[in-house]
């Protein structure tokens, strides 16, 4: 019977281990999480707008607050400080820009402790009365722990909160006075 129990206790224990054992990054599951809104406004103002950190926090859920040179729309290399709350989950990211295509494509590479914790792209397209814009953010696993839970439950919270946040922007430029 003892033996019995140390034999399941000494399983449990090894895959609880593998579960949380860091997943080397080309082989960690990417996830993808995109939304798409039309915007009445002109590509170079929603640019402009989405670019500029201070403006976070008032059209993404997640964005609690930022730091650093948040004032302006960011260019390739410039970084700023983020703090968050992603599917219930507070912390700080440092964001540094990898990619800017003025008023069409922008991207930010984000670390949390030292750990890359993602990509955010934003893609503007001119439309006849506005711009389409995309807004993805793609993250790896680090565990397969990490990899579980965010197929059962963070994934649909992180897409929630991004079609939100789409939704929000929308509706704040499109309030804005043109010009």
């Amino acid at each position: 019977m003892i033996r019995t129990l140390l034999v399941l206790l000494a399983s449990l224990l090894v895959i609880v281990g593998a579960l949380l054992i860091p997943l080397p990054r080309d082989v960690s599951p990417e996830t993808r999480i995109v939304s798409v809104v039309e915007i009445r406004r002109a590509p170079s103002v929603v640019f402009d707008f989405v670019t500029t950190p201070a403006h976070w926090p008032a059209w993404h859920p997640s964005s609690l607050s930022v730091q650093g040179k948040v004032d302006h729309p960011l260019d390739v290399g410039e970084q700023v400080v983020e703090a968050f709350r992603v599917a219930g989950r507070r912390g700080r990211v440092v964001w540094t820009v990898s990619d800017k295509a003025y008023p069409a494509r922008w991207s930010i590479d984000g670390v949390i402790d030292g750990r890359a914790a993602g990509t955010v792209t934003y893609a503007l397209t001119p439309e006849e009365k506005g711009t389409r814009f995309v807004r993805e953010f793609t993250y790896r696993a680090p565990s397969l722990w990490f990899a579980l839970v965010n197929r059962i439950v963070l994934k649909g919270m992180i897409q929630s909160e991004s079609d939100e946040a789409v939704t929000r922007l929308k509706r704040l430029l499109e309030s804005m006075p043109a010009g």
